[in-house]
C-alpha cells in the first residue's frame, strides 16, 4: 500500500461527492455548512436524491472507500482492538501503531464522516422537515447520522452535532462536549423510534425501499430493532459515569413496547457496498492487514471454530498450517517477516457489518448482571449470544459443547520470528494472559462474568474493531497485549496504553476557537494518552 495515495485519495473529490462540495475552502466550512446547491423544489420533484443521500450515508457509517478504511479503522481500532495487525512498518515503524499518532491518516476518522454522513443527512433531515411523507427517511437519516458519528465520538471525544451548520456570533463552530453528545444521540434515536414505532404495521414506502442498503423486506421493523440495540449499546458506554442516564436509555432500549432488538440473524444489518470490500483489498491486493495475536491467543486456546471462518491458516515454513497473528506495536525490520501470518478470510459478500443480533443478546446480558429492567436472564442472554454468532457462520450444531467448555483458556502466544527472540511472546502465568473460561458460571463474582460476556462479545463482533476497542477501553476486557515498541515521547502510556484520537490539524487550523475549545474540554491534553469520559481507570463492577 502507498499511504501517500491512500491520502489523496480522500482528499480528492470523487464524481459522487461533487453533488456535496461547495466553492469554500476552510475544511471546517465544507465539513459543517450545507454543501448541496439543490432547492428542496428539485429534491422534491424527484426523491432519488434524497435516497441517494442516504445510501451515501449508509456506506459512511464505516467507511467503504478502501483508503478510508484503512487510514480510519485498520491502521487505528482493527489494530488496538487486538482483532488485526499490520505487517509492514510504515513510516519506518514510526506509526500509529507504535504510538507515533499520524494526523495525516487519522484526520480521516473526521473528515470521511463529515463529508458522506452529516452533509447527507442534514440535508435529508431538512428536506423532511418540510415534507411529512419524508418522515420515514427523517427516522432513517437519524439513525444513521447517531451510527456513524457515535464511532467518531468514541475516538475522539467531543465532535461538531447539534451545532452543525451554525456558526456562532464568535464565527466558529462550536462542538458538543463529551457530557452533552450522548443526550444528543438518544434525541435522535428516540426520535427515530416514535416514528418508526408508528410505522412498522404499514407499507413500506418507495423513497425508504429505494434508500436502505441493508434490508429488502421488514425494513421499518428492522431498522426500529437496530436503533434500539443502538440505544442499548450507547447506554452501556456510559453505565460507569452516569448510572442513571444508562438505565434509563437502556431500559427505554429494553422496553419490548418500543419495538425490540436485534435478536436473530435474519435481522442481522450489513451494508451493501459499491465497491469492493475494503479488508479485501487491504488484506489481499495489498497484503497490509493480518491476523492478530490476541485472536490468535484467545480463539486458538479456546478451539473456537469460528477461526476458519474468520481467518486462513499462515503459510510461513516456520507456522505453516497454524492460525497465526501478528502482536501489533512491535519492532518490524520488513514487511516479509510477517507477510506469511494468517490473512484474514476472504469476505464474498460484498457487504459491511454494521451490526448483528449476538450483539444484541451481549448487551443484554451485561443489562441483566446490572440489574434493568426486562433485560431476563445473564446467563440466558450470553448463551444465545453464543448460540446466534455459531449459527451466523453455519456452525450452530458445534455451539453447545463450545458453551459447555469450562476448561480451555486463552494460550500463549509466541512469536518464532521476532526481530528479538521472546520479545513479542506472552507465556504462561502473564498478567496480559487471561484465564476466563467458557462455560458460565453463576458462582463467579460480576467483574469475571462482565469479562465473559465482553470477550465472548469481541469474537461475535469481529471484524467491527471500532466498537471492539470502544468497549475494550470502557470495561478492560478482553485483555488484551500492550505495545512493545512506544514511540510517543510519553504522550502514551504503554500501560494501559493508545485511549483515543486527537482532534485533527485540519480543526485547529480552520475552527480554531472551536478545536481550542473542545480540546480544552477533554480533562487533559489532547493526545492519545488522554482518557474519554466514559473510560475511566476503576472499571470495577
Amino acid at each position: 500500500m502507498n499511504i501517500k495515495h491512500n491520502i489523496n485519495t480522500i482528499l480528492s473529490i470523487s464524481a459522487s461527492l461533487l453533488l456535496l462540495s461547495t466553492s469554500c475552502t476552510k475544511n471546517f466550512k465544507e465539513y459543517n455548512t450545507n454543501p448541496i446547491g439543490l432547492t428542496n423544489e428539485q429534491i422534491n420533484a424527484d426523491f432519488t436524491l434524497a435516497s441517494a443521500f442516504l445510501q451515501q450515508a449508509q456506506r459512511g457509517i464505516i467507511p467503504e472507500d478502501v483508503g478510508s478504511y484503512q487510514l480510519a479503522e485498520n491502521l487505528t481500532s482493527d489494530s488496538y482492538s487486538g482483532y488485526m495487525g499490520a505487517e509492514a512498518p510504515f513510516r519506518s515503524n514510526s506509526n500509529n501503531l507504535t504510538y507515533d499518532l499520524v494526523d495525516g491518516w487519522n484526520s480521516s476518522i473526521w473528515s470521511y464522516r463529515y463529508t458522506n454522513v452529516m452533509n447527507p443527512t442534514y440535508k435529508v433531515i431538512n428536506l423532511a422537515a418540510e415534507n411529512p411523507n419524508f418522515k420515514d427517511l427523517d427516522a432513517f437519516a437519524r439513525i444513521v447520522r447517531v451510527s456513524a458519528m457515535s464511532r467518531v465520538s468514541e475516538k475522539i471525544g467531543p465532535i461538531i452535532y447539534s451545532q452543525y451548520n451554525v456558526m456562532n456570533e464568535q464565527n466558529y463552530i462550536a462542538y458538543d462536549k463529551q457530557t452533552d453528545i450522548y443526550n444528543y444521540f438518544f434525541e435522535d434515536l428516540e426520535s427515530a423510534i416514535n416514528t418508526l414505532k408508528g410505522l412498522v404495521s404499514s407499507d413500506v414506502s418507495s423513497q425508504m425501499l429505494k434508500s436502505d442498503l441493508a434490508y429488502t423486506e421488514n425494513n421499518y421493523e428492522n431498522w426500529l430493532r437496530y436503533a434500539n440495540t443502538l440505544r442499548l449499546r450507547l447506554a452501556l458506554r456510559l453505565v460507569y459515569v452516569d448510572a442513571g442516564l444508562a438505565k434509563t436509555q437502556g431500559e427505554a432500549a429494553l422496553d419490548p413496547a418500543n419495538g425490540g432488538l436485534l435478536s436473530e440473524n435474519s435481522q442481522n444489518c450489513f451494508i451493501n457496498l459499491s465497491v469492493s470490500h475494503p479488508l479485501n483489498v487491504i488484506g489481499y491486493e495489498w497484503s497490509d492487514t493480518r491476523m492478530g495475536a490476541p485472536m490468535e491467543s484467545i480463539m486458538g486456546g479456546y478451539n473456537d471454530p469460528r477461526i476458519s471462518k474468520y481467518f486462513e491458516p499462515a503459510t510461513d515454513p516456520v507456522v505453516a498450517g497454524q492460525y497465526k497473528g501478528i502482536r501489533s506495536g512491535i519492532e518490524i525490520d520488513s514487511k516479509a517477516r510477517y507477510d506469511s501470518y494468517s490473512k484474514l478470510d476472504f469476505f464474498n459478500e460484498n457487504k459491511l457489518q454494521i451490526m448483528v443480533a449476538a450483539e444484541s443478546w451481549f448487551l443484554k446480558a451485561e443489562a441483566a448482571l446490572r440489574g434493568w429492567a426486562n433485560a431476563g436472564d445473564a446467563k440466558t442472554n450470553y448463551e444465545t449470544g453464543i448460540q446466534k454468532s455459531f449459527e451466523m457462520y453455519g456452525l450452530g450444531a458445534s455451539a453447545s459443547a463450545y458453551i459447555n467448555d469450562g476448561t480451555s483458556k486463552p494460550k500463549p502466544y509466541i512469536d518464532p520470528k521476532s526481530v528479538t527472540t521472546g520479545q513479542n511472546d506472552i507465556t504462561t502465568g502473564s498478567s496480559y494472559l487471561s484465564t476466563i473460561t467458557i462455560k458460565w458460571d453463576d458462582g463467579a463474582t460480576n467483574d469475571k462474568k462482565l469479562e465473559r460476556i465482553i470477550t465472548q462479545k469481541w469474537i461475535a463482533i469481529f471484524p467491527d474493531g471500532e466498537e471492539a476497542w470502544a468497549e475494550y477501553r470502557r470495561t478492560g476486557y478482553p485483555i488484551l497485549f500492550p505495545v512493545v515498541v512506544n514511540y510517543s515521547a510519553g504522550a502514551i502510556p504503554t500501560i494501559p496504553g493508545v485511549r483515543r484520537i486527537p482532534i485533527p490539524l485540519s480543526e485547529y487550523n480552520t475552527n480554531t476557537a472551536g478545536a481550542e475549545e473542545a480540546a480544552g474540554t477533554l480533562g487533559g491534553p489532547d493526545t492519545g494518552g488522554t482518557r474519554l469520559r466514559w473510560d475511566v481507570e476503576d472499571k470495577s463492577f
